[in-house]
């Protein structure tokens, strides 16, 4: 059977409705789900960025993967409700199936992923607003048989809206990456990203400077976007440039049987920037 989403109830009053001065709460806190308990052994990352189209979402998917080449157990939730991609990134055209009343996750590249994308049609756009965010993001924790994980990586729409903020209050001991573009512009607005996980005190691993430069034929790297925006973005946030990742794209064929639009293979240049980048990840986040 083809997993439908839960029915979302309207949000609002009642006995249980807040005032408007009580303290700000993400609609997700309060969930009693054994993967979010600290016993699990199971490492949260969100992949956070201020803007859209830095490439937040590839490095998401690449990182996961490379996670995953490295013998990790790795899942993905796709938490951009709105702005979904992680299916099509990763070359899914399956959906999920319920057992037993669970949604099983689509297993793609040793990588378990849920996303919104999976639960419309045609691509239809999701029209929804705040609190139904928050009550969908509980259902990927609550509705879905995870199994064992030792990674868990969150997709977040760009910017410091609902869902970072339900992110933030259901796992307060996830860590966060933060990914912007070597523009000035890109990273002074990624560090309000950055300056909301600080504030709610989640520990930021580091930070992708994506879409670097560009290789051209002579293999010269050519600075399309500019220079430094990653490294002043890690100085202000005060943590490491853990990545610089090339602007291009996979050079992946629709004959293949593993292809996806966004991976990276693991022997290209770029796919072994990744498990570089996997390993700096492994080594801050197990070390502690």
């Amino acid at each position: 059977a083809r997993a439908q989403p839960q029915k979302q109830q309207a949000p609002g009053g009642g006995a249980g409705a807040k005032s408007a001065s009580a303290p700000v709460q993400g609609h997700g806190a309060g969930l009693d789900v054994p993967l979010l308990d600290a016993s699990s052994g199971t490492e949260f990352i969100a992949v956070a960025s201020g803007k859209g189209g830095v490439g937040k979402s590839t490095v998401t998917v690449n990182l996961a993967v490379a996670l995953a080449r490295k013998g990790k157990r790795v899942g993905i939730i796709d938490a951009d409700i709105y702005g979904f991609s992680v299916p099509d990134m990763m070359g899914i055209e399956e959906r999920p199936q319920v057992v037993n009343d669970r949604v099983i996750p689509i297993e793609r590249f040793g990588v378990k992923v849920i996303s919104m994308g999976f639960f419309v049609e045609d691509n239809s756009p999701i029209v929804w607003r705040g609190p139904m965010l928050g009550k969908m993001l509980r259902n990927f924790f609550q509705e879905i048989e995870w199994g064992t994980l030792d990674y868990l990586l969150l997709d977040l729409p760009p910017g410091t809206g609902d869902v970072a903020l339900d992110v933030h209050q259901i796992i307060p001991q996830s860590k966060e990456i933060i990914v912007t573009t070597p523009h000035a512009t890109a990273a002074f607005v990624a560090a309000r990203a950055g300056a909301m996980a600080i504030k709610t005190e989640h520990e930021i691993i580091g930070v992708v400077e994506n879409m670097s430069y560009f290789v051209s034929k002579s293999g010269d790297k050519e600075y399309v976007f500019g220079r430094g925006g990653g490294a002043r973005l890690a100085e202000t946030l005060h943590c490491d440039l853990l990545a610089q990742i090339p602007l291009g794209a996979p050079d992946n064929h629709v004959s293949e049987p593993d292809f996806s639009p966004s991976v990276y293979k693991a022997d290209t240049e770029t796919g072994i920037m990744y498990l570089e980048l996997a390993d700096s990840v492994i080594s801050r986040v197990e070390s502690r």
